[in-house]
């Protein structure tokens, strides 16, 4: 059977959602991480931006913002 892939870790660098180091938004976990992008959660400024710049390169930034992953359709 194959691993399903975690959505809460960040797609730059493996940090895992809740692990010091990660960045969340207004600084609450509670309130989900402070970055993400339609492919996944980021853990910082930092990953955000390695993460823009090989979009950039490969030519496939997103045309629009991505939902809120951790949105629950409030």
């Amino acid at each position: 059977m194959l691993a399903r892939p975690e959505t809460r870790r960040c797609i730059e660098c493996g940090l895992p959602f809740g692990m010091p180091g990660f960045s969340y938004y207004h600084g609450n976990m509670e309130d989900g991480p402070a970055y993400w992008t339609d492919r996944g959660v980021l853990c910082s400024s930092a990953c955000s931006l390695k993460h823009f710049h090989r979009r950039q390169s490969e030519g496939s930034l997103p045309v629009r913002p991505a939902p809120d992953p951790f949105e629950t359709g409030r």
